[in-house]
């Protein structure tokens, strides 16, 4: 199907799949969002569907878009297939595509604005753009949108609950190693969601469990609730001093929980922590001792060493006095929690180093 025989919009992962499925597949594809395993395994599905495996290395074209020039772009499009009706050419990690990029890549944008509506009908142009953070939306990004008439915009943002569990089951199998119902549901809930994440972990499980079979206390040891995911990365801006988007974190974990006391909390056990380790490096621990210590796996504790060594003592200090202070004041009757666990964000920026 030509693009130009339809009205391009704005779809999720699955209408794109159900449309791959019908054999519904157009000249020009640009898919967007933070897990880029999911939006690879998008763009093989139609690489699967058009290109046999004979001529897979003939037919499908790959291009790093951080260092892409036009010429490139459009000779890769205009030439024909080999052996095959379609060829696919994919601009991969599309960084001209952000709503402000250098000069290179505004000028590389612009040509490939005008030539998209001229593509020839055996090419189907692909280009993927990986988002900065979960606050990214694609019809916020003016130069996404207006390339909407030309291609489809693929939103690869979370799965449905379902399909979401499906989808990590079908991980498993083709790993080769069986889980049982509930533990694939309780994996699911716990693991971030994020397909390259997810592949990740299951490998980590995986090795872990060897030939025995998976319970729900291996899963509990291995991975980090969503949850301390979300209080990381709000304490990772606070250390970068991004307080406008820390708050935007904070009322999205209030908004699947809506437990002030519970987040507060939450953070300030982090500060804990971060406190802990920042002393322990000081006298000479390494990460083996944290391993010990916390008994968390590796990974974790290397992530909260690096998080630590953004803060000074003191400043860790001062940032769990403020998480006691404003807990006393969140105990009060008649007092806005909302409006206090904000206040506790800005006056980070007055805690000095």
């Amino acid at each position: 199907m030509n693009i130009l025989e339809r009205k391009i919009d704005l779809i999720n992962y699955e209408v794109y799949e159900k449309e791959i499925e019908k054999g519904n597949i157009i000249n020009g594809y640009i898919f967007c969002g933070l897990d880029e395993e999911l939006i690879k395994e998008g763009i093989n599905l139609i690489v699967k569907k058009e290109i046999n495996d004979e001529a897979k290395e003939l037919n499908l074209i790959k291009i790093d878009g951080m260092n892409a020039n036009f010429d490139t772009i459009m000779n890769a499009c205009e030439t024909m297939p080999f052996m095959s009706e379609k060829k696919v050419v994919l601009i991969y990690r599309a960084n001209f595509l952000q709503d402000k990029s250098d000069s290179a890549g505004t000028k590389l944008y612009n040509d490939i604005k005008k030539y998209i509506s001229n593509i020839p009908p055996y090419t189907i142009l692909v280009m993927y753009y990986l988002f900065k953070d979960k606050r990214e939306r694609p019809n916020k990004n003016k130069k996404i949108t207006a390339l909407s008439k030309f291609a489809s915009i693929v939103y690869c943002d979370k799965l449905k609950k379902d399909r979401y569990i499906k989808k990590i089951g079908e991980i498993f199998k083709e790993k080769g190693k069986a889980i049982g119902r509930t533990e694939l549901i309780y994996f699911s809930e716990k693991v971030h969601n994020n397909f390259d994440i997810i592949k990740r972990e299951i490998d980590k499980i995986i090795s872990y469990c060897e030939d025995r079979e998976i319970k729900k206390s291996d899963i509990d040891l291995l991975i980090s609730s969503s949850n301390e995911d979300d209080i990381f990365d709000l304490v990772e801006l606070i250390a970068q001093r991004k307080i406008d988007k820390a708050i935007d974190i904070a009322k999205e974990i209030l908004y699947k929980s809506d437990q002030h006391m519970l987040m507060i909390s939450a953070i300030q056990r982090h500060f804990l922590r971060l406190y802990e380790i920042k002393l322990g490096v000081l006298q000479g621990k390494r990460v083996e001792n944290f391993i010990s210590e916390l008994r968390l796996p590796q990974f974790v504790c290397e992530k909260l060493m690096g998080q630590s060594s953004r803060f000074t003592e003191k400043q860790l200090t001062e940032l769990i006095k403020l998480c006691v202070s404003t807990e006393t004041k969140m105990k009060s009757t008649g007092i806005d929690k909302t409006m206090e666990m904000e206040f506790l964000l800005i006056n980070t920026l007055t805690v000095k180093k």
